[in-house]
């Protein structure tokens, strides 16, 4: 049980995480000191937008620094999901690629993954990675201020990958690029291809890659569903998940941006 001056965050998911005064306190896992190295890194080269690694606790845990703002549930509120937003997450993934080009990852770096190893593997997105980046943003790793956003957390699934790939990332979530069924309320009946156009422009993707942003979202799309699987087989967290839910939701949208990729393409030019 947390002290009584500890507020719990996050419980019974992936990571359990309590904040204590101005300050995040999580597990240590294997890639944390990678981690923690690559937010030096971001602040160092001028992206604030993250939170600042701060060491080890008494008890063991990671120690971050507390980033104020809202961190947008279910449902989404409408300032979340507006044009403007999805602009202003794009540009600010632009700010963390510039920040992150140039780090070298230690020799004895670690980065997340979600569990499993899908057999056959998964279907590569790159054939040579151009820098680590975040690679996880769900709603509940962006956080917002005055209908803003303005940072982004939980950076357990950074790992090397290209610009594309992590925008497209971002796309999924926030496009988003998944079936109508399965979208917040706000974007239910949205016309996805303009977002994915405006939030492209508003990144600022060469010509060559956003050649590449339609192909990467496809393979994408169908390697969630066996990594989603075989995550399920080993992990009871995402064996609920993949059992309540997951398991039909990655399917369409996979089955749902196959179909969408001859327009999405088209658009993108």
């Amino acid at each position: 049980m947390p002290a009584d001056d500890e507020e719990v965050l996050a419980v019974g998911g992936v990571t359990d995480v309590t904040r204590v005064g101005e300050t995040v306190r999580r597990p240590v896992r294997p890639f944390t000191l990678t981690v923690q190295s690559f937010l030096r890194h971001l602040h160092e080269h001028g992206f604030d937008a993250a939170p600042v690694p701060l060491g080890v606790d008494e008890q063991g845990r990671e120690v971050l620094s507390f980033v104020p703002g809202d961190v947008p549930d279910k449902p989404l509120p409408d300032y979340a999901v507006s044009d403007d937003a999805l602009k202003g997450m794009a540009r600010l993934v632009r700010r963390l690629h510039d920040a992150a080009e140039g780090w070298e990852p230690p020799s004895n770096a670690v980065f997340g993954s979600i569990p499993g190893m899908p057999d056959p593997p998964l279907e590569p997105l790159f054939k040579v990675p151009e820098l680590v980046s975040h690679q996880d943003y769900c709603p509940g790793n962006v956080v917002f201020r005055e209908g803003r956003p303005v940072a982004f957390i939980d950076f357990d699934l950074a790992r090397p990958t290209t610009r594309v790939a992590d925008l497209v990332n971002l796309l999924h979530w926030w496009a988003p690029l998944r079936d109508p069924v399965d979208r917040p309320p706000g974007l239910a009946d949205v016309d996805v291809v303009p977002r994915v156009v405006a939030a492209v422009e508003a990144y600022g993707l060469t010509p060559e890659q956003r050649a590449l942003v339609v192909p990467v979202a496809v393979t994408r799309s169908r390697n969630v569903v066996r990594a989603m699987q075989a995550a399920a087989g080993l992990d009871p967290v995402f064996r609920r998940w993949w059992e309540t839910g997951t398991a039909e939701e990655v399917v369409r949208s996979r089955d749902w941006v196959a179909a969408q990729a001859p327009r999405l393409a088209a658009a993108l030019g």
